[in-house]
Formats: structure tokens, sequence, C-alpha cells
């Protein structure tokens, strides 16, 4: 379970309290689907969703769904129920539940509170969404089980009274360093908001490849392929990694780059990511 987790590329939101769109989620292509318990459920209407998710996640249920859950963030009146809930599915043979996503995650010492009751395999993803959140990135993604960060851009702009630009990408920065220092997966970046512009969400998600993110959230099923497409490697990117796989035994450069060790290792990533033998 924690496998699927952290070699995800894309992980597709589903409100909680829609179990109609459960099925469609699962086969979207999404390496990951995320059963929201938090912005997408109305207030008066979490306590029926939770019961809705355990239901198409326990064992006896018939839709054999997999997926993460997104329960309200640590300081709302729901966490403490979500929680437990869950924990007690997990320990069910058969669940399909993979894991929780923290949202608003912040205090490393909270996080690994709820580390400490989960069982071995069960990923936890903190959604870093605040500029506290972003300082205790490292410490977030060191807490045991943690399987990868996740960054929420939105309310981190609303919480740092920030506009879109660089300010983000050194948010970016910090959360894919924090999580090479750690040793855990690539972070997921934010969702794209738009849902009508393929060349959008295609651009952003490019962008978040540069950068070093290992995938990037969805809110829209019509987002999956296109971020799929966008962490692929290039033709361009492929055939340059194959030129210079093949020169490093004898030439010294490729298109004017010296062609030493890091190049050779970056160029056989590229081709391992594109599905071919370096």
């Amino acid at each position: 379970m924690k496998g699927r987790v952290t070699r995800a590329i894309t992980a597709l939101f589903v409100p909680g309290d829609r179990p109609e769109r459960f099925l469609k989620a699962a086969h979207s292509g999404a390496g990951v689907v995320i059963v929201d318990l938090e912005d997408s459920v109305a207030a008066s209407s979490k306590r029926s969703a939770l019961e809705t998710v355990l239901a198409e996640l326990a064992p006896q249920s018939s839709s054999g769904l997999s997926a993460m859950v997104r329960v309200n963030h640590s300081e709302s009146e729901s966490y403490r129920e979500e929680t437990a809930a869950l924990l007690q599915l997990s320990r069910e043979p058969g669940n399909g539940l993979l894991g929780i996503m923290v949202p608003k995650a912040e205090n490393p010492r909270t996080l690994g509170k709820l580390s400490a009751r989960i069982p071995e395999g069960l990923s936890l993803v903190p959604l870093v969404e605040s500029a506290l959140g972003l300082s205790n990135a490292l410490s977030l993604a060191q807490v045991p089980k943690v399987s990868r960060l996740a960054f929420g851009a939105i309310d981190y702009l609303l919480d740092t009274n920030a506009t879109e630009g660089r300010f983000l990408d050194y948010a970016r920065s910090h959360l894919v360093v924090s999580s090479r220092v750690a040793g855990i997966a690539a972070p997921w970046d934010s969702p794209s908001t738009d849902i009508v512009s393929t060349a959008l969400v295609s651009r952003s998600a490019r962008h978040a490849r540069r950068f070093g993110f290992g995938g990037k959230l969805c809110i829209h099923p019509a987002q999956v392929a296109v971020v799929h497409d966008a962490f692929r490697p290039s033709m361009e990117d492929v055939s340059w990694a194959r030129e210079v796989v093949q020169a490093s035994s004898g030439a010294a450069q490729v298109s004017g780059q010296m062609v030493d060790k890091p190049v050779v290792e970056r160029a056989r990533k590229i081709l391992m990511e594109a599905g071919q033998h370096p």
C-alpha cells in the first residue's frame, strides 16, 4: 500500500459525500484516489460523509475501492473522530485504506502522535499549506510513516498574503529539498484550479517537474492524463539522454555539453523514466 502512494504521479481528490463519483475516480487512471472529508464537504455533511467513506473502504464493500482519505485539520472538531474511525478500519483485514492525508500540517509532534497509532504499511501525507508548515517541512517529512509531502498553494498564498510567482517557487524548492533530506518520495504539487484548459494544467505540471516534484494533486479526472504526460520525459529529453549514454564511453561532449558522471546519471534516469533500458 505504501509503495503505491510513493510511486503515484497523480492523486485525484473526490468529495467524500459523493459516493457515486468514487468508482469514476478509481477508473480515471490516477495513481491514487484521495477521498476528501475536508474542503469539499460542508460542515453539516461531514459525519455522514465519514460514514459513507468507511462503508466504501470496508472489507465487505462491493466496490473494492482503495483510497487515501483526507481528514480535517488537527484543530478541527471532527479530526479526532475521523482519525479514530480510520484507525479502526485500518485494522480490519482486507480494508481499502491506503493512507491518511493531514491538511494544514504544521506540528510534527501532532503528526507523530497519529503516526504512532497507525499500522505499518499505511501512508501519512502531510499537506503543507502555511508558512509554519513550510518552516517545519523537514521535521514533518521525518515523522515515521510519512511517505511524501504535498503542497497546498492556495491556502499557502492566503496564509502569507502573497501572490503567485517566485514566492511559490521558493516554497516548492523547500519542499523538494526537505523531502530529499528526509529520504522520502518527492512531493506532490498543488492542484491546478483550471479544469477547462489542458494547456494550463500541463504548463503547471511541467513547472512542478522542473522543480523536482514527483507528481501533482488533481481535482478533476480530466487533469489526470495531462499531468501524467507532463511528467513523462519528452521525445527531445529521451533523444538527448540516449545520445549521452551512447557517447559516455568515448566522446567528452554532446551538443556542446560536457559528458561527465552526473550528466550520464541524469541521462540514465531519463531513459528509465521513459521506460527504456539505459
